[in-house]
């Protein structure tokens, strides 16, 4: 009788352990794992915002090779239109923000999962080669004759610029508002303005078409991204295993070499 008691409770603790096991291992997007998933395969479409094309494209290309079956399709564009996109039925699998203001639109209407947070960044200012304009500092921006540029107050980086301006008392007047960070970047590589307001990011993947001028007073509007797999996701395993894949270590890498900071 104890050896069959013995036996059976082997047996128990062995299928307790099992259920464990299969449980770390399914496709949630708690862990930072290690970038990959076996069960992803197929179409992931992911909505993020413009700031993270070049870290999004070179991490798609990672993640299909690390996931062999797997096809990320990616849409940029300011976070604010990509939530009206969502709220609206378009088909995305996940969804990475600019900012926590916009991600809680679509968490608090229930149509993301739980969001992580994966980077953080910085405004900075653009001028074309040579500062022809004379731009040393954020205050120089609301010179008289100084054409600026700078994104939408519903855009994340406007609503960091707002923050800004309030912070050191200092009104801008842009020429144009644009809605998303890429925009405000073209405005100034063709020369159509003096001086553009963009995350450091958009500045060093612009190379030499600008010159970035820091000012101490981005520090004041720091914008944390933040990202989350669609509840209605078409393709739920490759969603949360491409959610992983961001806040893995190799993922977290591909975000530091494009200027991101830690989130």
């Amino acid at each position: 009788m104890r050896r069959t008691a013995l036996a059976a409770l082997v047996l128990a603790l062995a299928l307790v352990g099992c259920a464990a096991a299969g449980q770390g291992g399914s496709a949630g997007q708690g862990g930072t794992g290690d970038g990959g998933a076996s069960s992803a395969a197929g179409t992931v479409t992911v909505f993020a915002a413009a700031s993270l094309k070049t870290a999004f494209t070179d991490m798609a290309g990672k993640f299909e090779a690390a996931n062999p079956g797997t096809d990320v399709t990616l849409s940029f564009a300011g976070s604010s239109d990509l939530v009206t996109q969502i709220t609206q039925g378009a088909p995305a699998d996940v969804f990475a923000s600019a900012d926590t203001r916009n991600m809680d639109k679509l968490t608090g209407e229930g149509l993301v999962g739980e969001p992580w947070n994966f980077a953080t960044n910085t405004l900075t200012i653009v001028v074309p080669p040579g500062t022809p304009a004379g731009i040393t500092g954020f205050r120089d921006l609301a010179r008289s004759g100084v054409k600026v540029v700078a994104c939408a107050s519903q855009v994340p980086c406007g609503a960091a610029t707002k923050a800004i301006e309030q912070e050191t008392g200092t009104t801008l007047n842009p020429v144009s508002e644009e809605s998303s960070v890429t925009d405000v970047l073209g405005k100034v590589t063709s020369g159509e303005a003096d001086a553009g307001l963009v995350y450091v990011t958009d500045a060093k993947s612009a190379g030499a078409k600008v010159e970035e001028i820091p000012f101490p007073e981005a520090a004041k509007a720091v914008n944390t991204y933040p990202i989350a797999a669609v509840r209605n996701a078409r393709n739920k395993p490759a969603a949360d295993a491409f959610v992983r894949f961001v806040l893995s270590t190799e993922g977290q890498a591909a975000l530091a070499a494009a200027g991101f900071g830690k989130p």
